[in-house]
């Protein structure tokens, strides 16, 4: 009998290895990107500037995720965090910078997001709002009765509010068109709407255009701080993915300061997509003073506070949700090993 076992046995042994082997190789940790096990990051693609581009561009993100079977797919999206808001609820982006404005819109309309990094202000001339060329408006003061485009709960409605309620002027005498980056420029350039509330790039094209500056986020004394911002079942999934694009996001943000001319023109040194002149000047004084991405404080909740009253004091938001449902707590959820990769420097 033994001899009539041991080579089905040993057959069956030499069957099965193939199975353990695949098995192995698909297992957690194993980094070998089988598709049933690989967790796709889904980020929005970063365009032809910055930290992210430049991440993107020398594969640095691929790179420190693959150990954890992880990779970046990156999605283009329209500008403007709350033009996103769809593609997280229905799984199509899980990574993307934002502000503590429209995450706070996102919250309040239950999208499943979280913030769980901050950086500090820089840039904050970036931001603001234009008027039309040829509206006659010149102040803020100028704006009672007219129309104003702002992307609805997010940075360009946050600033229009917060200049208004600095110059002492009540919401309600100022007419706020809600409208997106791509749909308000079209509008301001057409001069359907008399001014814009707009940030970074379409932001500087229309003033670059003509566009009159009326405030911008530093004359207003902005608490709209930048963040990076997750979808929640990532976070609670695999935190551990999470920290590891933080900590590569930032080593590319120190990297962006020391040599800012290295962050621009990523892809692109000429076209529509690549800044020369005066545009590039301002972009590369900017990279200079780019903050890294930190794990939030006790004094985010307090900025964060304003910008949840602003909105619930002027019908934007009809609760007031708090920093415990914003931040998302990834301190709790990493290893020593991990929290000491994010220590602010």
């Amino acid at each position: 009998m033994f001899r009539t076992r041991r080579p089905h046995r040993w057959r069956l042994a030499l069957a099965l290895a193939p199975i353990i082997a695949l098995v192995a190789a698909c297992g957690p940790g194993s980094g070998t990107g089988a598709p049933h096990s690989e967790v796709v990051l889904k980020v929005v693609d970063p365009g032809n500037s910055g930290p992210i581009a430049v991440g993107k561009r020398d594969g640095d993100f691929d790179r420190a995720l693959a150990p954890l079977g992880a990779r970046i797919e990156w999605v283009t999206t329209t500008p403007g965090f709350s033009s996103m808001l769809k593609l997280f609820n229905t799984g199509q982006l899980d990574v993307s910078g934002a502000a503590f404005s429209p995450v706070v819109g996102a919250l309040s309309k239950d999208v499943p997001v979280r913030i769980v990094a901050v950086q500090d202000p820089a840039g904050k001339d970036q931001s603001g709002i234009i008027a039309h060329p040829g509206s006659g408006i010149r102040s803020v003061a100028d704006l009672v009765g007219r129309r104003v485009a702002v992307n609805p709960a997010g940075k360009g409605e946050y600033i229009l509010l917060a200049a208004l309620a600095q110059a002492g002027i009540p919401a309600d005498k100022v007419t706020r068109v809600p409208l997106q980056q791509k749909e308000a420029a079209s509008a301001f350039a057409t001069g359907k709407v008399d001014a814009w509330a707009s940030f970074l790039v379409p932001y500087q094209e229309a003033k670059a255009n003509g566009g009159i500056e009326l405030a911008t986020e530093a004359s207003i004394g902005s608490k709209d701080n930048s963040v990076v911002v997750f979808r929640t079942e990532i976070l609670d999934r695999r935190p551990d993915i999470a920290a590891k694009y933080l900590e590569v996001l930032r080593d590319l943000t120190a990297r962006q300061r020391a040599n800012p001319a290295g962050s621009e023109n990523v892809f692109e040194q000429t076209g529509p997509r690549a800044l020369t002149g005066p545009r590039l000047a301002d972009a590369l004084r900017i990279d200079a003073e780019a903050t890294d991405p930190r794990l939030p404080r006790d004094s985010d909740a307090a900025d964060l506070a304003e910008i949840v009253n602003l909105f619930a004091d002027n019908g934007v938001i009809t609760r007031r949700i708090t920093a415990a449902d914003i931040f998302y707590d990834l301190r709790s959820k990493l290893t020593p090993e991990q929290l000491t990769a994010l220590k602010e420097r």
